[in-house]
């Protein structure tokens, strides 16, 4: 199977993908290869705009606000956005999550402090039955 690295029109991203997938990117974006998270931009720039728009100004104005934001940040702060999500992800994953409890007896004492000893008789919910 043949795979070709392309790069994003829009962000730069570069990915390996086969060149019929890449044909059929391009016939829906006006020539234009974009990636799948701009893909996924640009879908919700037609939803979110209060008007019709077609997908080629969808895309214009997504161009056009990645442009700006890159332009507005120095380019030792500019970092790129999959970049920037993969070391989020990655710190997320690296570092231990909260403990979770389901009463409050599972919680440590602090001190100095009383803690109470409340407790549900009931669900907080109200009964539908009533």
């Amino acid at each position: 199977m043949d795979v070709l690295s392309v790069k994003c029109d829009s962000c730069g991203f570069t990915e390996e993908c086969t060149p019929a997938y890449i044909l059929r990117v391009r016939e829906r974006y006006q020539g234009r290869w974009i990636c799948g998270l701009c893909v996924e931009a640009v879908k919700d720039e037609v939803l979110r705009s209060g008007m019709c728009i077609s997908t080629e100004e969808a895309l214009n104005r997504h161009i056009t606000f990645y442009k700006q934001f890159r332009s507005s940040t120095s380019l030792k702060e500019a970092e790129h956005p999959i970049s920037a999500i993969g070391r989020l992800l990655r710190r997320s994953l690296d570092s231990p999550g909260p403990l979770r409890s389901s009463s409050s007896t599972d919680l440590s004492p602090v001190d100095g402090v009383r803690s109470s000893g409340l407790g549900r008789s009931e669900s907080c919910f109200p009964s539908l039955s009533r």
